[in-house]
């Protein structure tokens, strides 16, 4: 086992414990996922043997083999963070048990036509930048767009997903996605989930009501070098 990750779990973890505390919240509340983005399968078998139950992937195909090669491992959840594509729908939800990035009805509807018998959690993915290029319906969309995935029998909206934009203090993007998080609610009262927060801004994000965070290299170490 590598001691190194083992610290770099436990220092993460307890900053969490005490940003949480500082905002005068429970730190069970708290989900942290750990992206494993370009890792390679052994350090989630490493990460399963600290703990570690939810692990996060951006991209599909990635996804997919890990999700294979890893096997039935008890309680391991998998959360597929990256933009989703409407034909990599159905592999993205036989390998996922939470889809963070629902931001268009059509990649909802292509979530829900790949039905697998099961309810599939999905967070609905919110722009906070003022650039339409960037992943996420805008905050003024996302009641109308939990409305139509709400309908939709095989998928289950969980609550909302953001990116704090790198030109603004994460805390008032945070802010805002906590207000979009409050517009949801009124369409799905129990969508109670805000993904939000990374390595370098998770502190924020928990001040502001986030319950999942998506925490890679704080905890992983350096991305090895891609092929």
């Amino acid at each position: 086992m590598d001691a190194a990750l083992a610290d770099r779990l436990a220092d993460v973890d307890a900053r969490i414990v005490d940003a949480a505390r500082s905002a005068g919240r429970d730190p069970a509340e708290i989900t942290r996922i750990v992206v494993t983005k370009f890792h390679p399968v052994s350090l989630i078998t490493d990460l399963y043997a600290l703990g570690v139950r939810d692990v996060g992937e951006n991209r599909q195909q990635e996804l997919t083999v890990k999700h294979r090669e890893v096997g039935g491992l008890d309680d391991l959840r998998w959360h597929f963070i990256g933009q989703a594509q409407t034909n990599k729908a159905r592999a993205v939800r036989a390998a996922s048990d939470a889809v963070h990035s629902v931001d268009r009805t059509r990649i909802a509807d292509a979530l829900d036509a790949a039905d697998d018998g099961s309810r599939l959690d999905v967070l609905l993915q919110v722009n906070l930048t003022d650039d339409p290029g960037r992943g996420g319906v805008p905050p003024t969309e996302v009641e109308a767009l939990a409305v139509h995935v709400a309908a939709l029998e095989s998928l289950r909206v969980r609550g909302v997903m953001a990116v704090a934009p790198l030109d603004e203090h994460p805390a008032r993007a945070f802010e805002r996605l906590r207000k979009c998080a409050d517009a949801v609610r009124r369409v799905v009262p129990d969508a109670t989930w805000i993904s939000a927060g990374m390595t370098g801004d998770f502190p924020e994000a928990i001040a502001m009501g986030a319950t999942h965070l998506r925490i890679g290299s704080a905890i992983t170490g350096p991305r090895p070098p891609r092929d």
